[in-house]
């Protein structure tokens, strides 16, 4: 009896066993396999093919702004311009928003649970006002520039741009005490509308962001036009970005009927696109311009006869005469003739020479040489003085 008794024991711990494997043992999807198995399905299932396009996507992107990082950080001393190392710091936090974008779409692959979905909530927000945050501080920064030919540090740049990030963590920290703790319900039962509400401040910094970007463009200094173009083409596209997966979170999944299913896939595609847009638009064309050496002066060589003779600069005493004193030299009255030259070594015509008014002879072989100046004319009470009769126009003084 003791024998039957514990054979009928193990038969019956037995099935119980083999139907627990066969429970576990569940047909995969197509493409699942190496252990990859519920609550990861979406990972590996080629049926839901949206799951492998985004984790592909993202998985790019990651490796795209790890290596950009380090190639910054790389080239970090080597950028000696100070108006471009203000710049660096909002790229480097802009690429940690950025990994935590492509590391959050991660989570919309797996099947949701409480604490799941206690991490998109939390930082759903804070990452996207991490990213919109770094592009206002850089479009105050080329405001400055553009105005004022100088920056503000990189430290107090990337220091405003965490202080206005941590209101967007301080408004999800409120919503999720209200709803879960609170009110006592599941952190995944909300509704659409609370989670695009939520969202408000993080659209009122694009919003500035687009704000401050067009007033950059706007600013004296050309030199910085290219980075103002760049920043607020980014924010025209991320605008246009929310508004699309606003309204078809909000609207276009129930007016076509696919309001619980595609809720995830509208939310994990929103992440994957708007951190490729803000790798292609901003992090890199801001990266390439921070590392770009600055242009090096090149003088002009002298000696090189091959050079454009446009580069040479005539001679011409006249240019460097101002405009006050060139009528004294324009005016021929004070100038000597040849005609009267003869007349001057032979001694006569003494007359001639203290007239201020009569033509005055001019001096063989360099015309033009003894030319009064207006402080001479001055110190002389008014009247031009004259050679002495002995000048022979052949010395200067």
């Amino acid at each position: 009896m003791a024998f039957r008794s514990v054979l009928l024991l193990l038969l019956a711990l037995g099935l119980h066993t083999s139907g627990q494997i066969l429970a576990e043992s569940e047909p995969l999807p197509t493409g699942c396999g190496w252990g990859l198995g519920r609550p990861y399905t979406l990972l590996c299932d080629l049926d839901s093919i949206w799951g492998v396009a985004v984790e592909s996507v993202a998985a790019g992107g990651t490796l795209t702004a790890i290596l950009l990082a380090l190639v910054l950080l790389c080239r970090l001393r080597h950028i000696s311009e100070g108006e471009k190392r203000s710049g660096v710091g909002p790229i480097l936090l802009l690429l940690l928003g950025i990994l935590g974008l492509f590391g959050l779409s991660f989570a919309y692959l797996i099947e949701q649970d409480e604490s799941l979905c206690l991490i998109r909530r939390a930082l759903w927000g804070l990452l996207f006002a991490v990213c919109f945050s770094c592009l206002l501080v850089q479009g105050i920064r080329l405001r400055r520039l553009g105005r004022e030919r100088r920056s503000p540090g990189g430290c107090a740049l990337t220091s405003l741009a965490l202080g206005l990030s941590a209101v967007q963590g301080i408004i999800a920290a409120e919503w999720l005490l209200l709803t879960v703790l609170r009110e006592g319900r599941a952190a995944c039962q909300y509704l659409p509308l609370d989670f695009s509400l939520a969202c408000s401040y993080v659209l009122a910094l694009l919003l500035a962001a687009l704000t401050a970007a067009s007033l950059a463009l706007c600013g004296k200094t050309r030199q910085w036009r290219c980075n103002a173009i760049w920043l607020l083409l980014t924010c025209l596209l991320s605008l246009l970005l929310w508004v699309a997966w606003v309204g078809l979170y909000l609207y276009g999944n129930a007016w076509l009927d696919r309001s619980p299913e595609w809720n995830d896939p509208t939310l994990a595609v929103a992440l994957v696109a708007q951190g490729w847009l803000l790798l292609i638009f901003h992090a890199i064309p801001e990266s390439h311009i921070c590392m770009r050496p600055p242009p090096q002066p090149t003088a002009p060589d002298y000696f090189d006869t091959s050079q454009n003779s446009t580069r040479m600069r005539e001679t011409s005493f006249d240019e460097d005469i101002p405009l006050s004193h060139r009528q004294f030299v324009e005016n021929q009255g004070y100038g000597y003739n040849d005609e009267n030259t003869a007349g001057l070594r032979s001694g006569g015509g003494a007359g001639q020479h203290n007239s201020n008014t009569g033509a005055r002879p001019s001096a063989p072989f360099r015309s033009n040489v003894y030319q009064p100046t207006e402080m001479t004319m001055i110190l002389n009470g008014g009247a031009v003085p004259s050679a002495p009769p002995t000048y022979t126009g052949r010395q200067l003084w």
